[in-house]
């Protein structure tokens, strides 16, 4: 014996309702639309370009560059963004910058286009807003990473100063900052966060995949 005639439309009403509310559900589903999923992707991308220089560091090697002493410097052996050390007497006058709750020297080494980036020694404390004291004359060592004018945009004001004093002496037009202590593959911190946008783009170019293809 067949159902009533209404208990068939109602059933059937039911059925049409569920269908519409499942559909809803399917475009709500987890993922993002594909232009927001591709200004993710090149948002990440920029920030990992910005790290390029810093990740080639971290896996650079690590037995340092010779630079040589005073009077005898390499300058064939010159590499930006390399481990390096150097020899040399430093020049009459610095910069100074405090950075991370510490004070900084940026000295020049004479006749040579090396500067080094090393921290305050005693007797070279500075107040900003007073003259700056005379760096230490004591010939030193260093050693750190080394990088070409072009690779320091941060140090251009300051590389630019000690240029214009003239106790420098810029091999092919050009200074090298080494900045003391940074050895390659010290900062794990980098490649976490490298490896952290690196799982952002991969999860939204699947996204995307998935977008693209519901459309």
């Amino acid at each position: 014996m067949s159902e009533p005639l209404s208990t068939s439309t109602e059933q059937d009403e039911r059925d049409r309702r569920i269908a519409e509310l499942e559909a809803r559900a399917a475009r709500r589903r987890v993922g993002v639309k594909p232009l927001a999923a591709l200004v993710a992707i090149a948002v990440a991308l920029a920030l990992l370009g910005m790290q390029r220089l810093d990740l080639a560091y971290f896996f650079s090697p690590r037995s340092p560059l010779t630079l040589g002493t005073e009077g005898a410097y390499r300058h064939e052996a010159l590499v930006s963004n390399r481990y390096a050390q150097v020899h040399g007497i430093p020049t009459a006058r610095g910069a100074y910058e405090q950075a991370d709750g510490n004070l900084y020297v940026l000295v020049g080494l004479r006749e040579s286009p090396f500067v080094v980036r090393r921290g305050a020694l005693s007797g070279e404390q500075w107040t900003p807003g007073r003259p700056p004291p005379q760096p230490d004359q004591r010939p030193f060592a260093v050693r750190g990473r080394l990088l070409s004018e072009e690779d320091a945009p941060r140090y251009r004001e300051a590389l630019a100063l000690l240029r214009s004093m003239g106790e420098l002496q810029p091999h092919e037009g050009r200074l090298w900052l080494l900045i003391e202590g940074e050895q390659p593959g010290a900062d794990r911190g980098l490649v976490l966060v490298s490896l952290a946008l690196l799982a952002f783009i991969a999860l939204n170019a699947v996204l995307l995949f998935k977008g693209l293809r519901r459309r």
